[in-house]
């Protein structure tokens, strides 16, 4: 298989980051009406793509790496209570918890199926914080 050309990869890489920004963050319908307001929010809906595309990317290059690399521990408690194992592993690695995010975002995860994409993980990933917020409250207010 021929190697791509350097440039070609960064075009790609942008296509997926500005995907990322319009679909997952819907950057268009802010309806902001200050540029400092909408330089803010552009801001960080630039971390939160490039987390999303990062994790993607970590998936596919080093899915043996430990899940701590990205991911808090109560992150790590809640995708073990939330999405059950399909295989028992002796040591989850970061491809099982990446796989468990994608599974909150719709993706099947079956044997022939390819890794999940950015919106998979995006839509996940939006679920994930959206659960930690409120376990975090919940231990806030009950205790722990």
């Amino acid at each position: 298989m021929a190697k791509r050309p350097a440039f070609v990869i960064c075009i790609q890489t942008i296509e997926l980051f500005h995907k990322i920004l319009k679909s997952g963050c819907r950057a268009e319908d802010a309806k902001l009406r200050s540029a400092e307001r909408l330089v803010n929010l552009l801001a960080l809906f630039c971390i939160l793509a490039w987390r999303v595309f990062w994790l993607t990317m970590l998936n596919r290059t080093a899915p043996q790496a430990s899940p701590r690399l990205v991911l808090t521990a109560l992150e790590i408690r809640l995708l073990d209570q939330l999405v059950k194992n399909k295989t028992s592993s002796p040591s989850p690695t970061l491809a099982h918890y990446l796989t468990k995010i994608a599974r909150l975002g719709g993706h099947l995860a079956r044997a022939k199926d390819p890794p999940p994409g950015n919106m998979v993980m995006w839509r996940g990933l939006s679920r994930l914080t959206d659960i930690e917020l409120g376990a975090s409250l919940g231990m806030r207010l009950v205790g722990n």
